[in-house]
């Protein structure tokens, strides 16, 4: 799963345009900079786009594979809210209503910022749907999306409609695991290839230095500056910038690296459907759709009419456990959506969204040494979270915000999981009761 040189093979790299010449300037040589970026997706490449744009900082990009390789490239294209594993109600207890607010309103100012940049900057990524659906995929879970609801509008001043489950069968679509829905009324869908490559082509235009299939190998203080070893070549930089959420692991510091879970999920695309095929399940909405699973299903309809299904995955990354999991979505798929049990996938990918421990994103610059600055563990929702963290991260740099301008949730490293060796383990009992409690 960490060999950059894998192709992803996923339907956004057959459907989005080449990257832009010169964009991409290839393996880093030897070469001195202000800043250095590792990672070269969504995070990454708004941070060195905001760098060289704003600040006006010399900024090299190092990225293990193509620019976007990694989960920027790869995800559901999903640009919703909130980039966290907390409930609301976990998330006001732990962090207080006023920095719970901070944090939500700063998280649908990062989906209207990636609309209109997008819109700014001419790049077609292919919006879809206005808002996202949260399903009840039991009746039971219906109450829980009133409280939602509630929450929404009341404490948060997002808009959010309690939908029944008659009318979504009208208006919406209908399934074996629809039981109601909560419309909220922040973000849309996208296509997130076609972001990545148009972000990348504004940095670079801006003077950002971008370097594909540059894996950092090494990683070590010089006196006040950072040595950055490549296969390539070394990149000295006074500031380093962390930005690889769920492909975290050494040399990034320890802080980061073992304190960081790397989650599993995978992606099945079917063929185009027809209009018929579409009436089988009343499907009539573009807008993104997830259910209330703790291992969610997420789910939308494409601008061509195929149908994309996502889902978690396995705990090893082997081929074979990848295959296993294409059967079972496609075998999924199927169950929840009768009438396309025979419709055949023509797409299947995967890749790591990043967990912690304390289910909320982490932003800022390391405790000991304040030169190393990092923004990750998005929790499979960072298609806004992602860009808008990159941003924030080079007002930090070029002194334009300070730390109380990052909302608590995310402020500071993750919180450290004991045992990091064990962390499959964690995953795999964490996996093993959302089953049972889904059931």
């Amino acid at each position: 799963m960490y060999d950059a040189g894998a192709p992803v093979r996923s339907l956004w790299e057959e459907t989005a345009p080449p990257l832009a010449d010169g964009a991409d300037t290839g393996p880093n040589g030897d070469e001195t900079c202000d800043v250095a970026i590792i990672g070269g997706g969504f995070t990454g490449l708004s941070c060195a786009l905001h760098l060289a744009r704003d600040f006006s900082l010399d900024v090299r990009l190092l990225e293990a594979g193509p620019l976007g390789w990694g989960a920027s490239g790869r995800n559901g294209g999903f640009c919703t809210l909130p980039p966290m594993g907390l409930s609301l109600d976990g998330l006001i207890s732990r962090y207080g209503e006023a920095e719970a607010k901070h944090f939500i309103a700063s998280q649908v100012e990062a989906t209207r910022f990636v609309r209109s940049f997008a819109e700014d900057e001419g790049i077609d990524i292919e919006p879809q749907g206005e808002g996202e659906l949260h399903v009840a995929h039991a009746p039971s879970r219906y109450a829980e999306l009133e409280h939602e609801r509630d929450l929404l509008t009341g404490t948060f001043g997002i808009p959010a409609r309690l939908i029944p489950r008659e009318e979504v069968a009208r208006e919406w679509y209908d399934s074996q695991e629809q039981f109601g829905a909560l419309h909220v009324g922040a973000g849309f869908g996208l296509h997130p290839l076609r972001f990545v490559r148009g972000l990348a082509e504004v940095a670079a235009r801006a003077g950002a230095k971008l370097h594909g299939h540059s894996p950092v190998t090494q990683w070590e203080r010089e006196g006040a500056a950072h040595r950055l070893v490549t296969p390539s070549g070394t990149i000295r930089a006074s500031r380093v910038v962390v930005a690889t959420n769920g492909f975290t692991r050494a040399p990034m510091p320890v802080t980061l690296a073992h304190n960081v879970l790397p989650v599993m999920s995978n992606i099945v695309v079917t063929r185009p459907l027809s209009e018929a095929e579409l009436d089988t399940q009343n499907w009539r909405t573009e807008t993104p759709c997830a259910n209330t699973r703790n291992l969610l299903f997420y789910y939308r309809l494409l601008p061509d009419r195929r149908f994309l299904f996502g889902a978690r995955g396995d705990l090893t990354g082997k081929p074979e456990d990848g295959f296993r999991m294409r059967r079972f979505m496609e075998r999924r798929l199927g169950e929840v959506f009768p009438g396309w049990a025979h419709v055949e996938t023509t797409h299947s990918w995967r890749g790591f969204v990043c967990m912690a421990a304390r289910l909320t994103p982490s932003l800022g610059a390391l405790p000991d040494d304040e030169s190393v600055f990092f923004a990750l563990g998005y929790h499979g929702n960072g298609v806004a979270a992602a860009p808008w963290a990159g941003r924030l991260l080079a007002q930090l740099i070029g002194g334009k915000a300070d730390s109380a301008d990052i909302p608590a949730p995310l402020r500071g490293p993750p919180r450290s999981i004991p045992f990091p060796a064990l962390r499959r383990w964690y995953l795999k009992g964490a996996l093993g009761y959302y089953r049972v409690m889904d059931l």
